[in-house]
């Protein structure tokens, strides 16, 4: 266990007042690694929220730069920022708030070549991205090494997520065998800039009950809210017999 010391001790003191995290749950959290794929909408509270509770070990990877139109949702960067790699304006952000994390920045993609190499030392892993050939990489990845993840996906107003530890429906059972495609050449519309923020709340709390080992994690469970009507609903997700999340791990 951690020696905490009195800045820390008051940095942490409601987490601390709390008698489901307490000593105990922020200790695990400040020896907790965590990898998060994605350094905008999502990642960006995710990543602040992670580095606020103490979260100890912390990888962001993003192969993005900061864009003007990014800064409508993604709070971790600032308009100075614009023209730089996310990761590098992420970790900055993150240290800021909380000195004691130690954030590792890797810029560029996760691909099917680099994902288990990345992945492989963390407790668990944030899907906070975009593009659904990731997410689904990142939940392939994590099936196969028996790792629990976090997702997370927007659209608009809608944001949704679930929770994935081995032995539970994986975000593949969503589909129920049937392939997923990514939408074409559609115009792009929105965000809602506050949903990432919404969604990205969740998500972190996530990983922080998971941690802690406190609460009901959203596994096997899909939830999903929409911002202009405020209505949040939960799903059961079926486990689908023959994916891949029902094969026992190598």
């Amino acid at each position: 266990m951690p020696l905490f010391n009195d800045d820390e001790l008051k940095r942490y003191s409601r987490h601390l007042s709390l008698p489901e995290i307490g000593i105990d749950g922020q200790s695990k959290l400040h020896d907790a690694k965590v990898f998060i794929v994605g350094a905008g909408g999502l990642g960006s509270p995710v990543a602040l929220y992670l580095a606020a509770a103490g979260v100890g070990n912390i990888c962001i990877i993003d192969g993005d730069v900061v864009d003007l139109s990014n800064l409508q949702r993604q709070i971790i960067h600032s308009t100075a920022d614009v023209g730089r790699a996310k990761v590098e304006s992420a970790s900055q952000s993150m240290t800021a708030l909380n000195p004691g994390v130690k954030v590792e920045a890797v810029s560029g993609l996760l691909t099917a070549d680099n994902a288990e190499s990345l992945m492989a030392d963390y407790d668990i892993i944030v899907d906070a991205t975009d593009s659904l050939s990731t997410k689904l990489l990142i939940n392939d990845t994590c099936v196969a090494l028996g790792k629990p993840f976090v997702h997370g996906g927007m659209y608009r107003y809608m944001g949704q997520a679930m929770t994935y530890v081995p032995g539970s429906p994986c975000y593949r059972c969503l589909f129920a065998g049937e392939e997923p495609v990514q939408p074409g050449n559609e115009v792009v519309a929105g965000p809602f800039g506050a949903v990432a923020g919404i969604l990205g709340c969740i998500q972190s709390a996530e990983v922080i009950k998971y941690i802690t080992g406190i609460g009901r994690l959203l596994t096997g469970r899909l939830l999903r809210f929409d911002a202009l009507t405020m209505e949040f609903s939960t799903f059961n997700i079926p486990a689908y017999n023959r994916c891949r999340c029902r094969r026992p791990i190598k």
